[in-house]
């Protein structure tokens, strides 16, 4: 019998665990450091044994998932290293960043105990333990990054078991992740950031900002209201990186600002050309780093009980909406409705059912 030991049985945490519990062969053991948790945990079914101390959960664990925030990775493995471990236990995170703490990794683990990094590049708008699902990982790039020194074999029976999250494992070297997820994850965060804030200052003067910054605004922007104490920790842990990505950025930025004094047309509709054939290529049904959305915009007419048929429409055919957003309707215009789903499967089965019942969708 193989001991999975889950520290932190949150959001991700919590979906680890269910991809392994009951699995033939397999025992799933939680610690959080919130006890409220932790039970919730154990009712829902997430995980086999509720341990009271991060003591109890390690001891002669197979396998060690350190589900806490970047912040504090650095602390629990000084705890695991204090910790009596079964010879051969293999530990892993699921972190954003990677080097800094596979270098810390390094220096600390004791021998015959194996660091492999980790970073499930899936996530959720929602958090902890309710939010978990045994397929939040599924389709995902599950990054693992294991240093040089890493035994082959070792490698092997990480990724050996994470074939129950359905997820498709990558190796990659931990600086190359951060440079990677630096650019299409940690810069897009700032640059939103950095943009709310900017137009926040512009509404203190003119409150007519705030009212006319909806729709497209609000939604390439949504990663601003990401969690401020984990970013904090996030970017300073791959500030080296961001430091070099933004200055990169301010030459974009800077570059454009040329084009408009100088008045080129041309090179604008060419950055836009270039912008666009790029992003053609992305792939449109995979799950990223950055958690996808799954909205659906539907014109309605404004007359009394749509929005509820819509609704009547979809609940009839067991199709859970997360959110509906009213975004325009006005009598002489038809209104924009926009639906909210929680994953790709409700979201195509609404699309399908809404165009069958002569909705005008589009995504």
């Amino acid at each position: 019998m193989s001991k999975v030991a889950i520290i932190g049985v949150g959001l991700m945490g919590g979906s680890l665990a269910l991809c392994f519990k009951g699995k033939p062969g397999i025992r799933v053991a939680g610690f959080d450091i919130s006890p409220a948790e932790l039970e919730k945990s154990l009712k829902r079914g997430v995980i086999d044994d509720a341990c009271t101390s991060l003591e109890e959960a390690a001891a002669d664990a197979d396998f060690i998932f350190l589900c806490v925030p970047v912040g504090t990775l650095e602390s629990y493995i000084d705890k695991l290293q204090q910790t009596r471990l079964k010879p051969g236990c293999i530990i892993s995170d699921v972190g954003s960043t990677k080097a800094s703490v596979a270098k810390y990794a390094r220096s600390r683990v004791v021998p015959g105990v194996h660091y492999i990094g980790g970073h499930p590049m899936a996530g959720s708008e929602r958090s902890g333990v309710e939010a978990a699902a045994s397929h939040l990982y599924e389709n995902a790039f599950y990054v693992l990054t294991p240093d040089e020194e890493t035994p082959q074999d070792v490698y092997d029976r990480l990724v050996q078991l994470l074939q129950y999250t359905k997820a498709q494992i990558v190796r990659v070297d931990p600086k190359h992740h951060d440079e990677i997820v630096g650019a299409i994850s940690h810069l897009p965060h700032v640059i939103a950031v950095a943009l709310v804030n900017q137009v926040a200052r512009y509404n203190e003067r003119d409150g007519l900002y705030r009212s006319l910054a909806a729709g497209g605004f609000r939604d390439i922007t949504r990663i601003a209201s990401s969690h401020p104490d984990m970013w904090r920790d996030i970017l300073l842990n791959n500030r080296h990186v961001l430091l070099r990505l933004l200055r990169d950025w301010n030459e974009e930025i800077a570059k454009f600002a040329c084009m408009l004094e100088a008045g080129d047309g041309e090179a604008i509709a060419s950055e836009f050309e270039r912008a666009g054939s790029f992003r053609s290529q992305l792939p449109e049904r995979r799950k990223g780093v950055i958690t996808a959305l799954f909205d659906v915009y539907v014109d309605v007419q404004d007359h009394p009980g749509i929005i509820g048929q819509i609704a009547t429409l979809l609940g009839n055919h067991r199709i859970n909406l997360s959110n509906i957003h009213i975004i325009e309707s006005r009598a002489d215009v038809p209104g924009v409705l926009r639906l909210s789903f929680r994953n790709e499967t409700d979201m195509d089965a609404a699309i399908e059912l809404l165009k069958r019942s002569d909705y005008a969708v589009q995504l």
